[in-house]
């Protein structure tokens, strides 16, 4: 089940999502918003959740932070590592390594 309480925003382009999909439905809402779309799409993000935004390196979501942070988000954060760290960190192998450990 999804958490609600959170959205996990990619702000790669559309061709970007599209070609590496990253599915966490059944653990996060997500949303793809390319960060040039964002001034006109922002408001399908609730400033009510917490909001991990990402992109390949960072920059982008960067400069996503700032401007959804100008509008009066207070829940925004930028997810370290970007892109290569949600891949790294939902890896089978790694999961059920951090699982087997007691």
């Amino acid at each position: 089940m999804a958490d609600s309480s959170a959205i996990l925003l990619d702000v790669r382009t559309t061709e970007e999502a599209e070609t590496v999909k990253l599915d966490f439905v059944h653990h996060l809402t997500s949303l793809n918003i390319p960060l040039h779309c964002l001034p006109d799409q922002f408001k399908q993000i609730s400033a009510e959740k917490r909001v991990g935004i990402f992109c390949p390196h960072s920059v982008r979501a960067a400069v996503a932070y700032t401007y959804l942070r100008t509008l009066g988000y207070d829940n925004v954060y930028v997810i370290e590592g970007g892109y290569a760290a949600l891949v790294e960190e939902a890896r089978p192998g790694k999961v059920l390594a951090k699982v087997g450990k007691r």
